[in-house]
C-alpha cells in the first residue's frame, strides 16, 4: 500500500472508530439533539421568525458563532483527555503510525457529527422557500461558514483536549480561547480603537467574518483564514502529542527540528493572511441578482467617464459603534469601483480630523460638516462629532452622501436597532451618473446627442399668421441659425406651409400627429398651423407654445434636444391635491416620501394644470390621487398625451380619511373618469378585498389582572390585497419586486375593442379576491381579538394596474378648445367696463396672444400607465403598511419610481435599485397555520434524529452478527 493511500486509511479508521465511540454513547446523540433544539429554538422563539416577516434563514445563522464555541468544545473535550486518564495515550504514542493520523481521525469523526447535526437543521431553509422566495445562496453559504467555523473551534478543542486529562478543564479553557477568537472582532473590543485598529481586529474575529460569509459573499480570504486557523491548532495538536514521546527534557536536534517545523508552519499559514488581504477582488457573489457585485449598470457608466473620477470617503476614526463597521464595506465597494474603472476613477480615504487642511476644504468647498453621535458606555455618555460621508466629484461638479443617505435603520423593538447600508452601489452610482449630466450639461448639447435632428415648423404663411406669430417665426429662425451652428452639423432646419399643394401636408400632419389648424378664438374665421417639432430616427417631440418669447423657446428647445441626448436628468411633472386650510376638512393626502425618492435621480416639477398645459420641459405626467380636474385640466393631461408623453395616473372613485384615531372611506370625483373610459380605462365604483393580504396594525387592550394593557396587533385585513403572483415577471417595472401591498384599490376594466391600443396588464390579484361597495372600512375586532372577513359574491382576479399604450384619439377630438372657450366666455361675459378698462383690455391683447387647437390622435409612443388607488403610496399609508417595524413600507414607492425609470427607459439604475436590500416577505397566514409549519420542523427533527439512531443501531448489530461468525469460524 502506498504512503499516502495508508494515511488515507488509517486517518478514516480513527475516524470511523471515533464516531463509533460517539454513538456508543450518550454524546452523539447529546450534542446532535442540543444543537437542533437550540437552532429551532432561536429561530422560532428568539428571532420571532413569523413576527419577523422575512423570506430567510439569517436568525438561523446569527448565533452559530456563540453557539459553537460551547457544542465543539463539549465534543472535543474528551478526546485526548481521555485518552490520557485511561492510559490509552500510551498505546498511540507506541505505535508505527505517525502522530497526525490520529489528529486527523479524531478531527473527522467531529467534523462529521457537526455535518449530521446540521442536516437534520435544513428543513428550516425548504420550508422557509415552501412559504415564500427563498434566496438559497446565502443558505448555502452560511452552511458553508459554520462548517469552516466549526473546523476552527474543532481543531481548537482537540488542541487544548491534548495539553491536559482533565475533561473540565479542557471544556473551559477551549471555551476562553475559542471566545476570544470571537471576541475580538466584536464591537465590545472595536469600539476602542480607531478605524485601522478596529478592522484589523474585525479581520481576526471568527464572528465578524462569518457575518460576510452569511450574507452571501464567499471570499477567499474568510475561507482560508478558517482553513489557517484549523491547520494551526491542527499543527500544533501534532507537535503536544509529539512532545508527550520525548524521554528526555534536554533539547536535541529531533526537538528542535520539531520545534523550528511548527514554529515555520505556523507563522507561513498565518502570514499568508497578511498577503490574501491585498487581494479584494477574490470573491464570489452567491446572492440572486448579484446584489453585492458591481452591476452592467455601474459598468456601463463608468465607461462614460473622459476624465479621472474622484470618489473620496471621510470617515472619522471615532464614531457611532452602529456606524463604524459599516465603514470597511463602503471601503471595500469603493475599491471595487476602482478597479472595474481601470483608471477612470480614483479612490480616497481621509480622516478629516486628523488632516486639517483637507477638512477645512471639507467644510467651505464641499459643505461636508461633522454630524454629532451619541456615545455611551459603561462608564460614561459623551457627543462625539464625526465624518461618514462620501464625495463623488467630476469635473467641476460635485455630489455629497452623508450617513442619512447610505444607511437605513430597522428598529425591531426599542432597544433593538439594526444598521445597515441601504443600497449603497445604488446611491453611489447615482451620485456619479448625476456629475456626469451636470458636467454635461454645462457644455454644448450636441455633444451628448448620437444621432442627427431634424427641425420641422410646419407653419403656414406670414399673410395667415396673426401679427405676433410672424414676429415670433422670424425669432425662431434666428435663434435656430444659432443653434444649428453649435450644433457639428446635427441639427437641420425644415420650415413647410400645410396648405401647399391642395392640403397635402395637412392631411399628412393630421394622419400621422393629429394636427388640426390653431385658431385665435372659437368664432374666428382666422385658421392657420403654427407647429413645432424635432425628429430623431422614429422619436418625434413636439415643441409646446408658451408666450411667444425668445427665452421660452430657447427653453423648450433645449428641453426637446435632451430628449435625444444621453446623460441629463429627466423632468417629472407632479400633480397632488392641493392643501386643504387649516380647520376646513380632513387634510389632503400628501405624498412627500415619493417626491424625496423621486428627487432623488429626477427634477420634481410641482405641475399647476390650471392654465390648460404641461410645462414643455417634462418628460413624464405624473397625477397623484387628482381631485375634480376640470375641463382646462383635463384638457392638459389629453393634449400631453397626444403629443406621445406618458401619463401615470393613481387614482380610483374612493379615498381614505385620517381622523384622530378612526378610518373613514369617500367618494371622490377625480375628474379622470370619462377620460379614462374613452381610452378602454374604467375603474369600477367598488373596493377590492383579496383572501391574500397583508396585516393592519391596530392597538388592542387586554384585560390582564385587572391592569389594561393595550398592544399593537397585526390583524388580516382584506382591504390591503398582497400581490405576488399577480405581479408581471415580464415587464421591468413589477419582474424584481418581491410583494406589493395595494390598499384600499378598486377593479380596472378593460375594452378591448381599442384596435389601437394594446393593454398590458401589470397588477392582479389573488384568485380568492372580491369586490366590495362598502365604505365602512374600518376593522372590527371580536371578543378574541380577531377579525373575520367573508367573501361577498363571485371571487375571481381583478386588475388593479395596467400600461395601455398606441395610438390613443383624444378626448377633445370632436369638442373646441377648452382654453379657446374660456377665452370666449370671458369675451362675451355681461360685465360692463369702462373706457379705461377697454383700453387696458386691447393693450393687453395686443401684447399676449391665446392660439389653440386639439391634436386629435396621438403617436405609438403615448401611454397611460394606471394605478386604481388614490392611497398606496400617500405617506400615512407607507407607515400603516410598514406594520410595527417602525420603518416605512417602500416596495409601493419603488414600483412608482421603477415606472418612472421604465417609461424614460432609463433601465441602467431601476436594474440597480431592484437589487437593493428588498425583504422578501412571508405571505399571510393564520395563527394555525404557523403552528403547523413550526411544530412540523420540531417533528420533523426528531424523526431524522430518530432515523440516525435506527441506522446506527442497525450498524451495531451487524458488526455484531459479523463478530459472532468470526467467532464461530
Amino acid at each position: 500500500m502506498l504512503p499516502e493511500q495508508s494515511a488515507k486509511f488509517n486517518c478514516f479508521r480513527i475516524a470511523q472508530k471515533e464516531l463509533a465511540l460517539f454513538f456508543s454513547s450518550p454524546i452523539a446523540y447529546l450534542f446532535i439533539g442540543a444543537f437542533v433544539a437550540v437552532t429551532l429554538f432561536i429561530f422560532f422563539w428568539g428571532e420571532a421568525f413569523f413576527s419577523r416577516n422575512i423570506t430567510d434563514v439569517r436568525p438561523m445563522f446569527e448565533w452559530m458563532p456563540v453557539l459553537l464555541i460551547f457544542l465543539c468544545s463539549t465534543l472535543t473535550m474528551r478526546l485526548w483527555s481521555e485518552e490520557r486518564r485511561s492510559g490509552t495515550i500510551e498505546y498511540v504514542h507506541t505505535l508505527a503510525v505517525p502522530l497526525w493520523h490520529f489528529v486527523v481521525g479524531k478531527f473527522l469523526s467531529c467534523l462529521v457529527l457537526l455535518g449530521l447535526a446540521l442536516l437534520i437543521t435544513i428543513p428550516l431553509p425548504i420550508t422557509v422557500s415552501l412559504l415564500g422566495e427563498l434566496d438559497w445562496g446565502p443558505v448555502i453559504s452560511g452552511y458553508l461558514a459554520v462548517m469552516l467555523l466549526g473546523s476552527a473551534y474543532l481543531a481548537i478543542g482537540l488542541a487544548v483536549s491534548a495539553r491536559s486529562d482533565n475533561q473540565i478543564v479542557s471544556l473551559i479553557t477551549a471555551c476562553v480561547i475559542s471566545g476570544l477568537f470571537y471576541f475580538i472582532g466584536t464591537a465590545a473590543i472595536t469600539d476602542f480603537f480607531g478605524h485601522q485598529g478596529a478592522e484589523f481586529l474585525r479581520q481576526l474575529g471568527t464572528g465578524s467574518r462569518f457575518n460576510d460569509i452569511t450574507r452571501g459573499v464567499i471570499d477567499i480570504r474568510d475561507l482560508y483564514y478558517y482553513l489557517s486557523l484549523t491547520l494551526v491548532f491542527l499543527a500544533l495538536n501534532t507537535y503536544y502529542l509529539e512532545q508527550e514521546r520525548w524521554v528526555s527534557h534536554d533539547k536535541t536536534a529531533h526537538h528542535i527540528h520539531w520545534q523550528l517545523l511548527t514554529a515555520l508552519l505556523v507563522v507561513n499559514l498565518l502570514s499568508a493572511n497578511l498577503w490574501l488581504s491585498q487581494l479584494p477582488q477574490l470573491r464570489w457573489d452567491t446572492t440572486a441578482g448579484k446584489q453585492y457585485s458591481i452591476s452592467q449598470a455601474t459598468k456601463h457608466y463608468l465607461t462614460q467617464l473622459q476624465e479621472p473620477l474622484l470618489i473620496r470617503g471621510y470617515f472619522s476614526e471615532k464614531t457611532h459603534p452602529l456606524l463604524a463597521p459599516l465603514v470597511p464595506q463602503i471601503k471595500d465597494l469603493l475599491e471595487e469601483y476602482q478597479v472595474i474603472a481601470d483608471g477612470r476613477v480614483r479612490v480616497e480615504f481621509v480622516d478629516p480630523q486628523q488632516q486639517p487642511e483637507l477638512e477645512q476644504e471639507a467644510n467651505t468647498a464641499f459643505g461636508i460638516k461633522p454630524m454629532p453621535f451619541q456615545v455611551a458606555d459603561r462608564y460614561q455618555a459623551s457627543i462625539v462629532s464625526s465624518y461618514f460621508n462620501v464625495l463623488v466629484q467630476y469635473g467641476d461638479e460635485h455630489e455629497v452622501l452623508g450617513f442619512r443617505d447610505l444607511i437605513e435603520v430597522n428598529a425591531r423593538a426599542e432597544s433593538d436597532v439594526e444598521v445597515l447600508l441601504r443600497n449603497p452601489e445604488h446611491d453611489i452610482t447615482r451620485a456619479i451618473k448625476n456629475v456626469l449630466q451636470n458636467y454635461q450639461s454645462a457644455g454644448n448639447l450636441f455633444d451628448t446627442v448620437k444621432q442627427g435632428l431634424t427641425f420641422t415648423g410646419y407653419i403656414s404663411a406670414n399673410d395667415k399668421l396673426p401679427e405676433q406669430l410672424v414676429i415670433f417665426k422670424q425669432t425662431i429662425t434666428e435663434q435656430l441659425d444659432k443653434v444649428q451652428e453649435k450644433s457639428g452639423n446635427k441639427l437641420a432646419i425644415n420650415f413647410v406651409e400645410p396648405e401647399e399643394n391642395g392640403g397635402k401636408v395637412a392631411q399628412q400632419i393630421a394622419d400621422d400627429y393629429g394636427f388640426q389648424p390653431m385658431a385665435t378664438s372659437v368664432f374666428s374665421d382666422q385658421a392657420f398651423y403654427f407647429y413645432l417639432t424635432l425628429t430623431g430616427g422614429e422619436q418625434v417631440v413636439q415643441i409646446p407654445l408658451d408666450d411667444f418669447s425668445q427665452a421660452s423657446f430657447e427653453r423648450n428647445l433645449d428641453a426637446a434636444i435632451k430628449r435625444f441626448a444621453t446623460g441629463f436628468t429627466k423632468n417629472v411633472a407632479l400633480v397632488t391635491p392641493s392643501a386643504a386650510p387649516y380647520g376646513y376638512g380632513a387634510a389632503s393626502a400628501s405624498f412627500s416620501q415619493l417626491e424625496r425618492m423621486l428627487g432623488a435621480e429626477l427634477n420634481v416639477l410641482k405641475e399647476d394644470l390650471s392654465d390648460g398645459s404641461v410645462s414643455g420641459q417634462a418628460d413624464i405626467l405624473m397625477l397623484m390621487a387628482p381631485k375634480s380636474l376640470d375641463e382646462k385640466q383635463l384638457f392638459a393631461v389629453d393634449q400631453f398625451l397626444m403629443k406621445g408623453g406618458t401619463v401615470i395616473a393613481a387614482t380610483s372613485p374612493y379615498s381614505v380619511n385620517f381622523t384622530g384615531r378612526s378610518l373613514s372611506m369617500s367618494p371622490v370625483d377625480s375628474g379622470l373618469s370619462n377620460w379614462l373610459s374613452h381610452h378602454g380605462l374604467t375603474i369600477e365604483n367598488s373596493l377590492v378585498m383579496d383572501a391574500s393580504n397583508a396585516a393592519f396594525p391596530i392597538p388592542v387592550t387586554r384585560n390582564v389582572g385587572g391592569f389594561q394593557l393595550q398592544e399593537m396587533r397585526m390583524l388580516d385585513y382584506p382591504y390591503f390585497a398582497d400581490v405576488r403572483q399577480g405581479l408581471n415577471k415580464d415587464n421591468l417595472i413589477t419582474s424584481e419586486l418581491p410583494q406589493l401591498t395595494m390598499a384600499w384599490s378598486s377593479p380596472i376594466t378593460l375594452d378591448d375593442n381599442k384596435a389601437n391600443v394594446s393593454y398590458t396588464p401589470l397588477i392582479s390579484s389573488s384568485a380568492g379576491a372580491w369586490t366590495s361597495t362598502s365604505l365602512d372600512i374600518m376593522p372590527t375586532v371580536n371578543q378574541l381579538g380577531e377579525t373575520s372577513y367573508n367573501a361577498q359574491g363571485d371571487t375571481g382576479k381583478q386588475l388593479m394596474g395596467v400600461i395601455a399604450q398606441g395610438q390613443f384619439s383624444s378626448y377633445f377630438a370632436d369638442k373646441e378648445s377648452p382654453l379657446l372657450a374660456a377665452k370666449t366666455e370671458q369675451a362675451t361675459g355681461t360685465k360692463t367696463v369702462t373706457d379705461n378698462e377697454s383700453d387696458s383690455a386691447e393693450t393687453s391683447e395686443s401684447t399676449q396672444l391665446d392660439v389653440s387647437s386639439v391634436i386629435k390622435h396621438a403617436p405609438d409612443s403615448a401611454r397611460i400607465i394606471l394605478f386604481s388607488s388614490n392611497d398606496f403610496v400617500q405617506d400615512q399609508v407607507l407607515q400603516l403598511t410598514g406594520g410595527v417595524s417602525q420603518t416605512d413600507y417602500l416596495n409601493s414607492l419603488q414600483l412608482l419610481v421603477n415606472t418612472v425609470d421604465w417609461s424614460l427607459e432609463d433601465r441602467a439604475l431601476m436594474s440597480i435599485r431592484s437589487r437593493g436590500n428588498f425583504n422578501r416577505t412571508l405571505p399571510p397566514m393564520e395563527h394555525n397555520e404557523q403552528l403547523i409549519w413550526e411544530y412540523g420542523n420540531y417533528i420533523l427533527a426528531f424523526a431524522m434524529l430518530a432515523v440516525i439512531a435506527l441506522w446506527d443501531r442497525q450498524r451495531r448489530k451487524r458488526k455484531q452478527r459479523q463478530y459472532l461468525a468470526w467467532l464461530a469460524q
